[in-house]
């Protein structure tokens, strides 16, 4: 089948994981549905056409990789998460998954654009990732990819730390990749793609599940944090983050996440240093 070929050529060797977690797809999929609807406007940039070969980094559960693969004829989507990638083959079984690092894989065929939304802070070897999404890249391929920038969830991730350490003498310090626009843009020209917008800018996001919706966040995105602690201390947790947090990132009965999102387009040009 078309899946197993795409399995058969792309390696991921090294197995890195930035910051090893596993996935719960369930609340992913239920209560994290934000990440899907922002990336649609993502898609819109992309602006896939018939005929193309696109790559979806960082796929998850597939829901972005299903409206690109309605919109032109070929989309294989790449996830380091046995999880999402499970998940995703059973709901969309007719679309190409591959299992593998961003940072660590390749494939026989250049693509016509790379597409990736909300995955690439998770990829701790930045540099490593662009080698590989430049080599993927037909030369004029587009590149458009939005993740957290600078500044993302610097509330929150200060609450929680605070919240461990005061509680439980704890240092914690949950390891995410937020670059600048200077920072990001610098390392793509130097692999050969060349920026043609870069926006770095906030987006308070609403969080479902009303009173509950920022313990969901924490337990689903930094639930390695809570990992040595029992059900009672991460109760414990949230309240105290809550408390911290209620006057800025609370309103009308719902929880809001500071994000600050880096976007940009841009496209490969035919030279590309590797290193």
């Amino acid at each position: 089948s078309k899946r197993q070929s795409w399995q058969a050529i792309a390696c991921s060797r090294a197995r890195y994981r930035f910051k090893a977690m596993k996935w719960d797809t369930d609340l992913y999929d239920r209560k994290h549905s934000f990440v899907t609807k922002y990336g649609e406007d993502l898609l819109a940039l992309l602006d896939a056409k018939p005929g193309e070969r696109i790559l979806d980094i960082g796929c998850g559960s597939g829901h972005l990789t299903k409206q690109i693969a309605d919109a032109c004829a070929e989309v294989v989507g790449l996830d380091s998460s046995p999880e999402m990638i499970a998940t995703a083959r059973a709901a969309y079984p007719e679309i190409s998954f591959v299992q593998a690092d961003a940072s660590d894989f390749s494939f026989d065929q250049p693509f016509d654009a790379i597409f990736s939304n909300a995955a690439l802070h998770w990829v701790g070897r930045a540099e490593a990732a662009v080698v590989c999404m430049s080599r993927a890249l037909e030369p004029g391929g587009r590149f458009v990819v939005e993740f957290g920038g600078k500044g993302n969830i610097a509330g929150i991730a200060t609450a929680l730390e605070q919240a461990i350490r005061k509680l439980y003498g704890r240092e914690v310090k949950a390891v995410n990749y937020f670059p600048s626009i200077g920072e990001y843009s610098t390392l793509l020209e130097k692999h050969g793609i060349e920026v043609t917008s870069a926006l770095l800018f906030d987006r308070l996001t609403k969080l479902e599940g009303g009173e509950e919706g920022m313990e969901n966040w924490i337990k689903m995105f930094r639930r390695e944090l809570l990992a040595d602690l029992n059900e009672a201390e991460q109760r414990a947790v949230f309240a105290e983050v809550k408390t911290a947090l209620r006057d800025k990132l609370f309103r009308d009965g719902d929880w809001f996440a500071d994000y600050r999102r880096l976007r940009i387009t841009a496209f490969k040009t035919s030279q590309q240093q590797d290193g």
